[in-house]
Parts: C-alpha cells; structure tokens; sequence
C-alpha cells in the first residue's frame, strides 16, 4: 500500500486552499529522488566531490614526478654599479676600485627522475655574458651541452616507495569517494524516514483529535439523555484536550524533522514525501557480501597501503642515519669568446666527478633508536591492522546476516498496521453502536498507532541497513554489478 503525507500546515505557515493549491501543484518526492538531491546539491555531496577531485590532482602530481621537467633558468639582467675593496698582489694593501658590470645568464635543462635508483639525470645548455662597462669589454661563456647525474648511494630512496604507495592511494580516494555517496544515501534515508514517521504522527494526531471531538459531542448527547455518567463525560473532554495537546507538538516534531531533511539535502522547500511501497529484496549470503567488500571497499587499500608505510618508514630510518654518500658526475662541451658566435666554435671538453659522504663516527646509539623505533611502530600498525581486518570482515558477515530478519519484520510489522486499522474500525463502529467501552475504544485507538508508526520504523530500518550494506561493500546486489561499474 503506497501512501502519501503532506506537509502540514504548521510547517509552512499557510492557509489551507494555499497548502493544498501548492501540493496538487508539487508532485510528492520519493526516497530515490530526495537521494538523488541529496547527492548532486547538499553541502556534504558537493564537498564527496570535491574530495574525489582532491585526490586526482594529487594522483596528477605525483606521476608528474616520474617524467621529464624542462625549465628555463636565468638573471636577465643582473647589473651591478658599486665601490668594492681590491686586495693588491704585490702588497697586501687594499685599493677601493669603481665596478660597474652586467654579469647575466640563462641556462635551459631537463631533468629526469629515476625511480629506480632515486637518483636524477639532467641535461641542459647555459650561455653566461659579462659585462665591463668601465673597461669596455665583454666575454661570453657557452655550455651548448651538460649532461649530469646525481645518485644516491645508500640512502632512502623516496620515489622508490612513492612508486608502491601512491597508486594504492589514489585507488583509495576513488573508492571512498563512492563510500562517502553511500553514506551519504543512508544518511539521507534516515532523515527521510524521520520526517515520514513524525508526519504519520501528526497525521495520526490530528485524526485522534478530531475522532475525540467527535466522541465527545456524542457523549454529551449521551450525557442529556441519561446514557452516560459525568465521569465518563469529564474523561472525554480530557481525552479531547489531551489530543490538541499531542496534535500540536507532533506538528512541531515534524516540522524540526523537515528543517534537518531540507538542511541536509539542500532542498529549498519542505516537499510532500511518499512512503516507499519497494522494499529490497535481494538475497545475500555473508560470504558473498564480505568477497565482494574485500574486492571493492578502500578500507582494503588502505590496510596495503598502511603496511608499506611502515614498511617504507622502517627503510627511511635506516637510509637517513648512518653513512651517507651521493656520486655527482658531469660532462659536457665549453667555450668562452668575446662574441657569442666564436664561444660556441672550438668547444671544449668539461668533466667532473664527485663523490661526497659522510659517516658519523660517535652517535651515542642514535641510529640504533631511530631503526628500532620504526621498527616497533611498524609492529603496532601490523597488529591494528589485523585486529581492524577481523572487525571489518565481522561488521560485513553481521549486516549481511541481518538482511533476511529486517525484512521478515518488515511484513509483520506491514500486516499489523493492516490488521490493527481493521480492528481500530470495528471498535469504533461497535463503540458508536453502545456494545464497547470508551476503555476498550482507547485501547484499539493505541494499537493502531503503534502499529503504524512500527511500520514505518520497520520500513525505515530496512532501507537504512539496505544502503549501509551497499556502504560496506560498494555492490549493487540488485544489479549485480560493482558501485564502481555504475
């Protein structure tokens, strides 16, 4: 049975013709379209975005360092007019002598990291032109060609580490962006659910007063003709004040649930909602459940990628402490002419090779702490995570498991709110007729509330779980398919 709720008017503040002209103009929403607003205008699925975006361009960036950077140095111009000192050869005595010179260069080079080795290889070409204004001359220092490699020797190599850490990274945040969509559905469907059942309970408040007014105009015709004691009389007018009483602060509850609903989702209005008539039916065995969350879910990546940062910071205390060494070698043609042309005729070889190290001699067992304190770290991250793969395999196998029981209460809880609202009509049909106390009218009123609003709680916790599953999973097991896939 499908049913529809309207906002009341307490939570717009509107006449009646107005609320009713807006709500035949407003086709109501239904639970897949207020999600569907939710994920695409709230504050909260802008920034799931947001943070998908985030983690590409940190992707980008980092695969950035693994291909050539071409960059054009220089000092264009790097004049100078001053007075310096000029210690004399012959004496040792010093003469202030006028400088005024240009002394530019501009060097083009492409550098190339090496993932490998974390070593970095670069060639380049630099033209360097001097200036004496005071002398009236001018040389020009040309390297058409540089080739360099820097490698280090021992030492922690980062891009090594960077090469298994960051794609698993990446992985990650696309995967927890489709996390952040599901949680954002759940979520969105509790508040839904909210508002639904805060309206049945206005709607079942306002029916209750209105049938207390119409008990109580009957009891008083009853009272006249001697039919009813002014107990019961006092008793239904006390019910009837009870009722406006309970009318007015349901209207209030609901009109709190609509305010969060519309500040989650973003939606500018208070919209009529529909009571879900689909229910979810897929059936889904744990195991099934917890393979396709080990297949899909970040949290999987992220116990990868946490193993080798403990891993890779184990490496890091032993490659920053310690000896440390780095080979330097470079080679390329030079020249220098007082014109541009004749500096790059009749080139010259240039080489050089440099090895430089140092070794701490006394350290007071300082790399021996740094080691065996990352050591003892990694140790605590391989305990965390295997207690933490137990509870996620664990939460996974428990909301599986309960899949099948929430829908089994789903149908009781659907057939009692018939069968309550089928005995809560007689009762009040026999009532009516003098064969039923007003006590025993009351008790059938009750059932039948409680029965709805069961309903709609029973209906509320099998979405709820239905979206928290696909959460745990990241599986559509009604379409059988990846989230990913989608």
């Amino acid at each position: 049975m499908k049913l529809r709720f309207l906002p009341f008017l307490a939570l717009l503040g509107l006449p009646l013709h107005e609320l009713t002209a807006q709500t035949a103009a407003s086709r109501p929403l239904n639970l897949d379209e207020v999600i569907s607003l939710a994920l695409n205008h709230s504050a909260i699925g802008k920034q799931a975005n947001t943070d998908r975006e985030i983690g590409y361009w940190q992707w980008r960036d980092y695969r950035s360092t693994y291909r050539p950077q071409i960059g054009l140095q220089g000092n264009l111009p790097n004049y100078s007019s001053t007075i310096t000192p000029v210690v004399q050869p012959q004496d040792g005595s010093i003469v202030f002598r006028q400088i005024k010179n240009n002394n530019s260069n501009v060097g083009l080079a492409v550098k190339q990291n090496i993932g490998l080795t974390g070593g970095q290889v670069i060639v380049g070409a630099d033209v360097l032109r001097y200036d004496d204004f005071i002398g009236k001359a001018k040389r020009y220092n040309s390297q058409p060609f540089t080739l360099g490699l820097t490698q280090p020797i021992g030492q922690f190599n980062e891009l090594h580490w960077n090469r298994r850490i960051e794609p698993l990274r990446y992985q990650e945040s696309q995967r927890q962006y489709l996390e952040e969509r599901e949680k954002i559905a759940q979520r969105t469907t509790e508040l839904y659910f909210d508002v639904l059942l805060q309206q049945v309970n206005a709607e079942v408040a306002r029916q209750n007063a209105q049938a207390t007014d119409e008990l109580l105009r009957i009891g008083q015709e009853r009272y006249r003709l001697g039919r009813l004691s002014q107990s019961d009389l006092l008793q239904l007018e006390l019910n009837l004040l009870d009722a406006q009483q309970a009318k007015i602060q349901a209207q209030l509850s609901a009109q709190n649930a609509t305010v969060e609903l519309q500040a989650y989702t973003g939606l500018a209005s208070a919209p009529a909602l529909d009571v879900p008539s689909r229910v979810p039916q897929p059936v889904i065995a744990p195991e099934v459940a917890l393979e396709q969350a080990r297949q899909h879910r970040s949290a999987i990546l992220a116990f990868q990628r946490r193993l080798l940062e403990a891993e890779r910071d184990v490496a890091e205390a032993r490659g920053t402490t310690g000896m440390q060494a780095t080979l330097s070698a470079n080679l390329g043609y030079v020249n220098q002419a007082p014109e541009l042309n004749s500096s790059l005729q009749d080139l010259r070889n240039q080489q050089q090779v440099k090895l430089s190290f140092s070794m701490p001699l006394l350290d007071w067992g300082h790399r021996q702490a740094v080691v065996k304190t990352a050591k003892l770290t990694r140790e605590q991250v391989q305990y965390s995570v295997a207690q933490e793969e137990r509870s996620f395999a664990q939460s996974v196998l428990t909301e599986a498991g309960q899949q099948e029981q929430l829908t089994a209460q789903l149908r009781l809880a659907q057939h009692a709110d018939s069968v309550a609202q089928r005995r809560y009509d007689i009762a009040r049909t026999t009532y009516l007729l003098g064969r039923i106390s007003l006590t025993d009218l009351g008790l059938a009123s009750q059932a039948k509330d409680g029965a709805r609003r069961s309903y709609i709680a029973a209906l509320r916790a099998r979405w709820v779980a239905y979206y928290r599953l696909r959460a745990l999973t990241l599986y559509d097991f009604e379409k059988h398919q990846p989230l990913a896939a989608q």
